[in-house]
């Protein structure tokens, strides 16, 4: 017992710096995440990938970040655009395009207009935001396997 305690600062720290399984709740993500959620109460469950999360951010990426509106909640969204990139955005963004400034992206859920509060609702995030890239789906089990961010990347970009 006294060996495992020893081990548990470290784990937290792997947990908290490195690596975290995270559950998706919600539909902002669906049909790419959580593509079951009209058939069971299951959510999937995925490899968030902590270390070096700000660095190497490209379109179609999956990512975690802090909230802008509540800084305990961790959102999950897709990148859409770079800093420097026009978005042609959608309501309730008060304009229909913005130029993401330097230090932040744009992000959106994959689902439905009205299932994901993403920077349609927020603006640009900060890029010291991101705690995370989303790597793998690891339940449910089926659909376990790398997120194929690369192949979806060109069809998620919104460039004006």
């Amino acid at each position: 017992m006294f060996s495992f305690a020893m081990w548990l600062p470290a784990l937290s720290m792997f947990n908290d710096y490195v690596l975290e399984f995270t559950k998706i709740n919600g539909p902002s993500m669906y049909p790419f995440l959580n593509a079951e959620r009209d058939q069971t109460l299951r959510r999937d469950i995925v490899l968030n990938f902590k270390y070096g999360a700000q660095d190497d951010l490209q379109r179609g990426m999956i990512v975690t970040f802090w909230s802008p509106w509540n800084p305990e909640l961790v959102a999950v969204k897709r990148i859409i655009g770079l800093e420097g990139d026009v978005i042609r955005t959608r309501d309730p963004f008060p304009v229909p395009t913005v130029r993401v400034p330097p230090g932040h992206v744009w992000v959106e859920g994959d689902g439905g207009e009205r299932d994901s509060w993403d920077s349609n609702a927020y603006g640009p995030i900060a890029t010291a935001l991101i705690i995370g890239k989303v790597t793998h789906i690891v339940w449910p089990i089926h659909r376990a396997g790398r997120v194929p961010w690369e192949q979806h990347a060109e069809q998620f970009r919104k460039h004006i």
